[in-house]
């Protein structure tokens, strides 16, 4: 039986902030549902789906996956990049879930079964000064949390990437006409995060898991001096050290450092992701499933990081919806080399919009066993969340110019 795609939506809605969401349904009446958010770029990746790729899906065999794949991927000539690889990524995940529902079983079994029985998980701890902070780190422990990544505010400075005055949330994408932008003070950086970070260690003790996020705004040196100071606290991970781009940088850090490294929220392929891996120069590689072209894709990548003893650990903040979550859950699940999944939970208005099987506990979350990937998405409640503008914020060094990160 030949299952054929008979129609493609796009739903653009803003239940506490922006989700791009990719309905397929087949002629058998089986819908699946594709996660297609680009944080702050939202309407580029909805305009990609909605104008150009839908025209081409109608008509096709939703049960071939890998072949829609790699005909959307060298179809368009123009490959790569987030916008590009998000809207592939939609489509893939949207297919394993029909795939999943028409043979009813959850999708890590169409992916070669369980590999593990749950998914470690770590969760955002954030206080704009240390007793804040250990206070957020107190309370995700409490949530049940075994990995807690943590980040403070920095004297000096008004604001700090992740980091709100007074605020426990965490949403670095702004409202409004144009992105915030953000002074950066690397030198008051580097005296402040060690001894913040060391009296977390100290206030936890040794079984927390502890990880640091540095949002690329290091040079290889600077990294270095952090790196090296940070050795006794026993970081789980040390996060996006220096900007993705120029990854051959990371061999002068990686002398200089037995801290775990962890990098890849920004990449989109396999070959952002080849020189790292097969250099060995991180640990840890955390594309996002939907940025780097759905379950398909991701799945080759983690295959080549195994190889090189480097494990997966994919981005997963609010900003992409459960779809994407759960979609990550299910690839982890039957993955060996799978190491952690970050999650930090959603604001209660995004479950009016994304029922999902996916459930916490102790610190672990695991998919479900719904068939497909097991997330269902109200339309009538998310037509009642209209997009509104949003941006990531931009910083600059203290004297006005471009801070690269």
């Amino acid at each position: 039986m030949t299952r054929k795609i008979v129609n493609v939506d796009v739903l653009v809605t803003s239940p506490s902030r922006n989700f791009v969401t990719l309905k397929i349904t087949t002629d058998d009446g089986i819908v699946g549902w594709g996660d297609a958010t680009l944080n702050g770029r939202e309407l580029s990746v909805a305009s990609y789906l909605r104008d150009h790729l839908a025209p081409a899906l109608l008509g096709r065999d939703a049960d071939r996956i890998e072949d829609t794949w790699q005909y959307f991927y060298r179809g368009a000539y123009w490959r790569r990049g987030p916008v590009t690889m998000a809207a592939i990524g939609a489509i893939d995940l949207a297919l394993w879930d029909i795939k999943g529902k028409a043979l009813d079983v959850p999708v890590y079994q169409l992916l070669g079964g369980a590999a593990r029985d749950k998914i470690l998980t770590y969760t955002h701890a954030t206080g704009w000064d240390l007793p804040e902070l250990l206070d957020s780190v107190d309370k995700r422990r409490e949530q049940g949390f075994r990995a807690v990544r943590a980040q403070s505010g920095v004297p000096g400075l008004d604001k700090v990437y992740g980091v709100t005055k007074g605020a426990a949330s965490y949403e670095p994408a702004g409202r409004g006409a144009g992105p915030v932008e953000e002074d950066w003070d690397t030198s008051a950086y580097l005296r402040h995060a060690p001894k913040v970070l060391s009296a977390v260690r100290e206030h936890v003790g040794p079984d927390l898991k502890l990880l640091h996020d540095v949002h690329h705004r290091l040079n290889p040196t600077e990294a270095a001096r952090l790196a090296r100071s940070l050795e006794d606290v026993d970081l789980f991970w040390l996060e996006d050290v220096t900007p993705a781009e120029n990854q051959r940088l990371l061999r002068a850090l990686r002398q200089q450092t037995t801290i775990p490294l962890a990098i890849g929220e920004v990449f989109n392929t396999i070959w952002d992701c080849e020189h790292l891996i097969t250099e060995r120069l991180i640990d840890f590689i955390r594309t996002a499933v939907v940025h780097a072209g759905g379950i398909s894709h991701v799945r080759k990548i983690l295959a080549l990081a195994e190889v090189y003893q480097i494990k997966g650990a994919p981005h997963g903040p609010s900003d992409v919806s459960p779809i994407n979550l759960s979609a990550s859950l299910h690839l982890g699940l039957a993955t060996s080399n799978f190491a952690i999944q970050e999650y930090m939970g959603y604001d209660p208005l995004v479950s009016e919009v994304f029922q999902s099987s996916f459930r916490f506990e102790d610190g672990y979350l695991h998919p479900g066993d719904e068939p497909g990937l097991g997330v269902h998405v109200d339309e009538a409640a998310a037509a009642r969340f209209p997009y509104k503008q949003a941006y990531l914020p931009i910083a600059r060094e203290l004297d006005g110019s471009m801070k690269d990160w």
